[in-house]
């Protein structure tokens, strides 16, 4: 018998050449997608508009396979943790914030994180491999359904944003075949504003979620200057400021309508002066932005301490006074390791990125 095929995941244009393959109509793609994302059923006996000769042959042929839950943290502010264990043994981390108008999950994209941002606890768990589409909408469709048994009702997620563990634009394939998932009107049904995508600026990876999958985009920016950002983000060696900002005028192409979420890790004495609020002006100025300040969370054996409140405020004054629209992001679920740099899973690393660090080095 041939090996069994995994079918979540595959979006709408996938699912039809599949029912094509197999002999039937591809409109029996429609039909598949309401089953398994609206109405949560992975069983085909149960898919009744489906033939039942179909259906046997989807049992034989075919699964839904989900990644497993191993473990889940509820913070004191509501936000909950979960991990995720795939078939091959490692764990990812999946957070959904509650918010009295929206509930936003935040997916992952890889196991651990092939990029070495310097203030991430992913980067330290090194990286194993991209997750597969099936892994990713995964994440989506086992917290619906955990949250609806929390009794949080049929839809509790309302956003979605791809700023979990990983960089989503190595990992392009998966995830845009995820994100059309999220964005189907027979599966999930999300607008394009209320899907994020979160990247440290893989420059040609922009150019193609441009045209393939315009979302909502963000870029993890955290400083105004290469050598303080070749730091943080060793990513810039390869695609520097002026290259990445070139790249989000291109994705935005005009649209006067759309802007661009910039992401700002203050880290004491690092990026926080009044000087550096000033060229992060100047750097917006073109760009119809929105600055996040994330205030530093705390990971073990990072180095990095976070700007004091009152730092923060007046370098959020600065951004403010120069015409940029700013907030300070509320920290959630710190309490459960469940912030803003501080997901970590249970990884393979196949980089031995996590030995050296555990040895005192760098990474």
């Amino acid at each position: 018998m041939p090996q069994q095929i995994n079918l979540l995941g595959l979006d709408r244009s996938a699912l039809q050449e599949y029912f094509v393959g197999l002999g039937v109509k591809e409109f029996h793609a429609r039909q598949f997608l309401k089953w398994v994302y609206q109405r949560g059923v992975t069983d085909f006996s149960q898919m009744t508009d489906l033939g039942l000769s179909l259906r046997q042959t989807l049992s034989e042929r075919a699964m839904l396979a989900l990644p497993e839950k191993a473990g889940e943290q509820i913070s004191k502010d509501g936000t909950r943790k979960w991990l995720f264990r795939l078939e091959d043994g490692n764990c990812i981390e999946t957070v959904f914030i509650p918010e009295d108008d929206r509930g936003t999950l935040c997916v992952s994209s890889q196991v651990g994180c092939a990029l070495n941002c310097t203030f991430c606890a992913t980067a330290r768990q090194g990286f194993s491999r991209n997750l597969q589409a099936s892994e990713i909408i995964g994440q989506l469709w086992l917290a619906g359904r955990l949250l609806a048994d929390a009794g949080y009702g049929p839809r509790p997620v309302t956003n979605v944003v791809l700023m979990g563990m990983g960089e989503p634009l190595l990992n392009y394939d998966a995830v845009v075949s995820a994100i059309r998932l999220m964005l189907d009107d027979l599966s999930f049904g999300l607008s394009r504003r209320r899907v994020t995508l979160s990247t440290a600026g893989v420059v040609p990876a922009m150019d193609r979620l441009a045209k393939d999958c315009p979302v909502s985009l963000a870029v993890s920016l955290h400083a105004v200057e290469d050598d303080i950002r070749d730091q943080l983000v060793p990513l810039n060696r390869k695609y520097p400021i002026d290259q990445l900002l070139d790249a989000c005028r291109r994705f935005l192409n005009n649209d006067s309508r759309r802007r661009i979420t910039f992401e700002y890790v203050m880290l004491d004495g690092i990026n926080d002066s009044t000087d550096h609020a000033r060229k992060l002006v100047r750097l917006l100025r073109d760009i119809p932005a929105k600055v996040n300040l994330i205030p530093f969370n705390s990971v073990e054996g990072i180095a990095y301490d976070c700007s004091p409140k009152v730092v923060i405020d007046r370098f959020r004054e600065e951004v403010l006074a120069g015409g940029l629209m700013t907030i300070t992001r509320r920290t959630r679920g710190a309490d459960i390791a469940a912030a803003c740099g501080q997901l970590a899973g249970k990884v393979r690393d196949r980089t031995s990125r996590s030995a050296r660090y555990a040895l005192g080095g760098n990474g």
